[in-house]
């Protein structure tokens, strides 16, 4: 039976979100504390050390990322809430229970690239958990514990592209949200063409408990490679819909059957997506997989915002990639053509396959179209947009055979 870890979480249903006393009794701000008595370089050092890499979608080490930033007057610290993947909710459960460790772990960034300004970018639909942190901030500004660090909350307009860093960026300045091309990279010229740090919510909310306990402690936890622990949501048919934060040698069959309790109503298991809309299908014979970044990815599917979505027996693959697909095609920015056309002709041969229409050519048409995105689409989300299509054509190719014109 797995068992949770909760260092993001640690807080959650212990303390009342609303009232930064209970979180400084709970020992909150003293890893802040500590790390503004610790030089900016080694302060860097120990979250490069802890080897603490963005739970997001690229897995990069966040202090690796934070020592880019060149000495500046003007550095900027962003926190991407922006969280557009359907059944994503990690990261609105974190600062809904716990906000003032998201502010904290914001803070302890600040010191180490010398910012005195932080963006919180939060996406259009959450305006309640916009109230939620403007109250927890206004609360760290009177009691000075963020001493001359800024923070302010901006609200997105509910494009998924947004979640891409540069285009949540161009989002922040008053710009259409649309990705950037780099180089040049945000540590070096990223808002207001200043260096600037982007990190998620779960990334900065990991910062206190690894200043407070040391990266040897965070390092020890989980699969060597990616250390720690990860916050993941499930959903789908799956008995129990919850958030759960686990180490990252768990394996995705611990996560369905140990915390999910299982497919519900006594059902057989066809598949799971994890990491968001853009993830892999991952079938049976892959399920003692560790959830790790980097296992997730050696088996073509990705660990990404953590959402897990469960599918039985009774689901139709091919139309389920269908509407991911047509998810896609709505929210391609359309900046770069491989991703504004990709996206457009991957739903229409999926609705063509799906609607029992379509030739095995169509297949191999769409097969090749999948591989010229994922090499020629500017940004992570025409990169990773075919992943579903993918996957589900070489795990559950029979499913798309089976609807082909005779």
């Amino acid at each position: 039976m797995g068992k949770e870890m909760r260092i993001v979480l640690r807080n959650a249903d212990k303390i009342d979100p609303n009232s930064i006393d209970d979180y400084i009794k709970a020992g909150g701000y003293r890893a802040l504390e500590k790390a503004r008595g610790m030089e900016r370089k080694a302060l860097i050092e120990e979250v490069k050390k802890a080897n603490l890499r963005g739970r997001g979608g690229a897995g990069f080490n966040a202090g690796m990322k934070w020592s880019f930033v060149p000495p500046a007057e003007v550095t900027y610290v962003v926190c991407n809430l922006d969280e557009g993947e359907p059944g994503t909710y990690k990261d609105r459960t974190i600062v809904q229970k716990d906000p003032h460790t998201l502010l904290e772990g914001m803070a302890i960034c600040a010191h180490a690239i010398n910012s005195k300004k932080g963006f919180i970018y939060c996406r259009g639909e959450y305006p309640y958990v916009v109230e939620h942190l403007n109250r927890a901030i206004d609360q760290a500004r009177k009691k000075g514990v963020l001493g001359d660090f800024d923070i302010e909350v901006r609200m997105g307009g509910g494009a998924y592209v947004c979640g891409e860093e540069t285009a949540l960026i161009e989002s922040i300045e008053g710009h259409r949200g649309e990705p950037r091309f780099k180089p040049p990279f945000p540590g070096v010229a990223g808002l207001w063409n200043r260096p600037t740090v982007v990190n998620n919510v779960e990334t900065f909310a990991n910062l206190p408990e690894i200043i407070n306990r040391g990266y040897e402690w965070f390092a020890s936890i989980g699969a060597p490679s990616y250390p720690g622990t990860k916050v993941l949501t499930l959903s789908g048919d799956v008995v129990n819909r919850v958030a759960i934060e686990v180490p990252t040698n768990t394996t995705i069959r611990e996560v369905i059957y140990d915390f999910g309790g299982g497919i519900r109503d006594g059902k057989k298991f066809k598949a799971v997506q994890i990491g968001g809309t853009s993830g892999g299908f991952i079938p049976e014979s892959l399920l003692d997989t560790p959830i790790d970044f980097d296992s997730m990815r050696d088996i073509g599917a990705t660990l990404g915002t953590g959402a897990v979505f469960v599918m039985d027996e009774t689901r139709d693959i091919v139309d389920i990639v269908t509407r991911i697909a047509k998810f896609f095609e709505h929210e391609s920015c359309g900046k770069c053509n491989p991703c504004r056309e990709g996206t457009f002709r991957n739903f229409k041969i999926m609705t063509k396959i799906n609607r029992g229409m379509a030739a095995a050519q169509d297949i191999e048409n769409m097969t090749l179209l999948c591989k010229v995105m994922q090499k020629a689409c500017l940004c992570g989300l025409g990169q990773a947009a075919p992943g579903p299509i993918v996957t589900t054509l070489q795990h559950f190719r029979h499913e798309y055979e089976r609807k082909l014109l005779a």
